[in-house]
C-alpha cells in the first residue's frame, strides 16, 4: 500500500515506516509541522512528497494524527478521509482537560477509526461513536547496550520547564537528593534555575542524535521516568530495550509496561528513592533488573508485533483475499478501512 502520513511523532514514525508498505511524507521548503518530511532520518521505505503535487489516486490510505489533517487532505487532494479515501486516526496522547470526560475530536463520527497507543488512553478518552482499537507501541531494538558505570539517573523529557507537573519536573529535586541526574531532551536549558538544583547534581545534556542518546543513556546506572501524565513514553521503552533498570511513577500505562522486577513502579516517591539508592550501591542488582526490563520490553513492545498489528488494521483482507505465509494479498480495499456509508457525518 501507499500510505500518506505526516511526520508528527518521530519515535512512533520510526517504527511505523519499518513495515512492508511505501510511506508518503509531506515536505515543504520551510519544514515545520506540516512539511518535515523525513527530517533527516534514515527511512528507506519513505518518499517525501509535495502534497499539492501528489496524484490523489496514488494514495491507498491515510494515517491521520491531528484533527486538522482531515480537512487538509480533503482540501488538497479532493478526497474525503473515511469516505473517498481509507483512513485511520492515531491518537498518541492522553486526554486533556476534564478527564475522564474529555471528548475526542473524532468522537461524533464512525467513518474514521481511532487507533489508541495504549489501553489506558482507549479507556480514558470519550471516543463517542467512533470505532476504536489499540495498537501498543513498537520499538526498533537498539540492542543491549547497558553499562551502568555512571552512578547517575538518566531522564529524557522534552520542554520540562514549560510542561512542569505534567512531566514531573517538580519531583526532580527530590530525586537529586538521592542521585545525580542527567536530563536529556529538548528545551531543558533553563531547568537547573527553574528547579533550583546545583550543577553538581543536575546535568542538562540536550537533544542528542538517537544513537548517541542510547549510548549515553546506557552509561547511566538507571532510568528515571517521573512523568505524571503521558500515554507511555517511548524513551522509557527504549531505556528498557537498552537493558536499563527503571524507576517509574505508577500512572497511566506504567504498570502494564514495567514489571516490578525491572526496577520500581510506585507513586510513593520515597519507595522510588530507596530503590534508586539500592541500584547505586549494587551495580549487579541494577544489571539484573535491567535484564528483566529488556526481557519485558521485547516481549510486549517489539517491532515485529507492532508491524503485524498495523498490517492487521491496514490490510485486513476483504472476502475472497488470500494469505500467503502470513502476508495478505488482495485487490480489495482493506476491510477496516472501507469507506463508511456516505450519509454518516
Amino acid at each position: 500500500m501507499r500510505i500518506l502520513l505526516w511526520h508528527v511523532h518521530g519515535g512512533w514514525t520510526d517504527a511505523f515506516v519499518r513495515g512492508r508498505h511505501e510511506y508518503l511524507l509531506p515536505v515543504l521548503p520551510e519544514g515545520g509541522p506540516w512539511g518535515l518530511g523525513r527530517g533527516g532520518r534514515d527511512w528507506p521505505a519513505t518518499t517525501e512528497v509535495v502534497l499539492a503535487e501528489l496524484d490523489p489516486d496514488s494514495v491507498d490510505a491515510v494515517v491521520l494524527q491531528r484533527p486538522e489533517e482531515v480537512g487538509e487532505v480533503q482540501r488538497v487532494l479532493g478526497r474525503r478521509p473515511g469516505v473517498d479515501l481509507p483512513a485511520v486516526y492515531v491518537e498518541h496522547n492522553t486526554p486533556k482537560g476534564g478527564v475522564p470526560l474529555t471528548r475526542h475530536p473524532l468522537a461524533d463520527q464512525r467513518a474514521i477509526p481511532i487507533v489508541h497507543v495504549s489501553y489506558f488512553n482507549d479507556l480514558f478518552w470519550d471516543s463517542g461513536e467512533a470505532r476504536t482499537t489499540v495498537v501498543e507501541h513498537g520499538i526498533v531494538d537498539p540492542g543491549y547496550l547497558y553499562a551502568g558505570d555512571d552512578e547517575s539517573l538518566a531522564v529524557v523529557v522534552n520542554e520540562p520547564v514549560r510542561r512542569g507537573r505534567v512531566t514531573g519536573t517538580d519531583l526532580l529535586p527530590r530525586f537529586a537528593d538521592t542521585a545525580r541526574l542527567q536530563v536529556f531532551g529538548m528545551g531543558g536549558e533553563d531547568l537547573p534555575a527553574h528547579v533550583g538544583i546545583s550543577p553538581d547534581r543536575l546535568a542538562v545534556r540536550g537533544d542528542l542524535p538517537t544513537a548517541r542518546l542510547h549510548r549515553e543513556l546506557a552509561a547511566c546506572r538507571a532510568y528515571l521516568h517521573p512523568l505524571r501524565w503521558t500515554s507511555l513514553g517511548l524513551a522509557l521503552l527504549e531505556a528498557m530495550h537498552l537493558g536499563m533498570p527503571v524507576l517509574v511513577l505508577d500512572t497511566t500505562e506504567a504498570s502494564r509496561a514495567v514489571p516490578q522486577e525491572a526496577g520500581a513502579v510506585s507513586n510513593n516517591i520515597a519507595e522510588l528513592q530507596r530503590c534508586a539508592a539500592l541500584l547505586l550501591k549494587d551495580p549487579e542488582e541494577a544489571r539484573r533488573r535491567g535484564l528483566a526490563a529488556r526481557e519485558a520490553a521485547l516481549a510486549r513492545y517489539g517491532l515485529a508485533r507492532f508491524l503485524f498489528d498495523w498490517d492487521t488494521i491496514l490490510a485486513d483482507p476483504a472476502p475472497g483475499s488470500t494469505r500467503i505465509h502470513g502476508a495478505v494479498t488482495s485487490s480489495a480495499t482493506p476491510a477496516l478501512l472501507l469507506p463508511a456509508e456516505r450519509n454518516i457525518p
